[in-house]
C-alpha cells in the first residue's frame, strides 16, 4: 500500500502508457500513480507501475486496475478484488464511467489520447477530500 497521499496534486493513470516518458512528463505537474496497462511493457512496470494497487487518498481508499473484465457482473468483481477501497479507478475500455452500488464507486476517465468510438477524447477529475470522493467528473478535452 502506498503512504497516505493529499488528494491535491495526484495524477492517477489507469495504465496503457506505452513509453516512461508521459509518465515522467506527468511528474512535471504532480505526483503520479499508474497501472500497468495490456499495451504496457516491462519498462513501464520498471517505472513503478505495478498491475494493480491499493493506495489512501486523503482518508480515501483507492483501488486501481486497468482492465476491470466484462461489464456483465464488474461491480461485483471489483468489490471482491478490492474489498476495502471505496473507489476503483480503471481503463482499459476507453469509455468513460462513473457509477457506484453499495458503497463502491467506479470510475473510468476514458482516454485523452484514444477515444475509440466515444464522441470525444476524456479524462477524469476527481475532488477527495477527508476520506470522502466530494465529486467525480468526466472532461472532453477533445
Amino acid at each position: 500500500m502506498a503512504e497516505h497521499l493529499r488528494a491535491a496534486d495526484l495524477i492517477l493513470h489507469a495504465g496503457d502508457v506505452c513509453i516512461p516518458d508521459v509518465l515522467d512528463e506527468l511528474c512535471v505537474y504532480a505526483p503520479v500513480l499508474a497501472v500497468r496497462g495490456n499495451n504496457d511493457g516491462p519498462e513501464i512496470a520498471a517505472w513503478g507501475a505495478p498491475d494493480q494497487l491499493i493506495t489512501d487518498i486523503d482518508g480515501l481508499s483507492v483501488g486501481m486496475i486497468h482492465d476491470s473484465g466484462a461489464s456483465k457482473g464488474r461491480m461485483s468483481r471489483m468489490r471482491r478484488l478490492f474489498p476495502t477501497c471505496e473507489l476503483v479507478v480503471f481503463g482499459h475500455s476507453h469509455i468513460p464511467m462513473d457509477i457506484a452500488s453499495e458503497g463502491l464507486q467506479l470510475f473510468n476517465p476514458g482516454s485523452p489520447t484514444d477515444r475509440r468510438r466515444q464522441p470525444h477524447g476524456t479524462l477524469g477529475l476527481l475532488d477527495i477530500r477527508r476520506g470522502r470522493l466530494v465529486a467525480a467528473r468526466i472532461v472532453a478535452v477533445t
